[in-house]
């Protein structure tokens, strides 16, 4: 759908510049914009592995092995239908380590791992199960204690302090995760009473 959406978004725009005589200002677009993303793409490569280093070597020294420990009680507080010792709760655990850490990018493989394994455990196939709807909504809103992604942009687009978001990125976020949270736990009330 998104890519019909892209799709008549790029037709529409090169149908009314022909029509107004400016299909030039179409191909100056297309090679600003491609310029411009081959630019931030960098900016964003460097922070990106500067920091995935960071988790690496976090991860060979304890650290993660340490915080996935401390968000262990927590993980099988907001997952109480998953089974102890699961496969799945290892892949939820590594991706909030590195939401935390602000890397989107090493989250993702971990949870599409995470609701590969919730979907082994899910009786009906054809719907999501409520651990799934958890994982999306704590991936979603994410506690993010150091946003790397927006720093980088910040970075590139030459911000004075481009840190000084930290702080309300965590606000932000932590809000965002407990309003995730608390509507997952009314939808999973309002689905167990369905089911009675």
């Amino acid at each position: 759908m998104l890519n019909v959406i892209w799709l008549s978004l790029i037709v529409f725009s090169i149908v009314v510049a022909a029509l107004n005589g400016r299909i030039e200002v179409i191909s100056q677009a297309s090679f600003e914009g491609a310029k411009t993303g081959v630019t931030v793409s960098f900016g964003l490569l460097s922070v990106l592995i500067f920091w995935l280093g960071m988790m690496k070597i976090a991860e060979k020294a304890g650290l993660l092995e340490l915080l996935a420990k401390a968000l262990s009680p927590v993980v099988q507080r907001l997952f109480p239908d998953i089974p102890k010792g699961h496969p799945a709760l290892g892949y939820i655990l590594s991706n909030m380590s590195a939401n935390l850490l602000g890397l989107g990018n090493a989250a993702t493989p971990m949870g599409i791992k995470a609701m590969e394994e919730l979907q082994k455990l899910n009786p009906d196939k054809q719907t999501a199960s409520p651990a799934m709807c958890t994982l999306l909504a704590i991936n979603t809103a994410s506690i993010t204690l150091i946003p790397t992604t927006m720093i980088a942009i910040r970075m590139q687009y030459g911000s004075a302090n481009p840190v000084e978001i930290v702080g309300t990125t965590l606000i932000a976020s932590f809000f965002a995760t407990l309003v995730a949270l608390l509507l997952d736990r009314w939808y999973r009330h309002q689905h167990i009473r369905r089911k009675r």
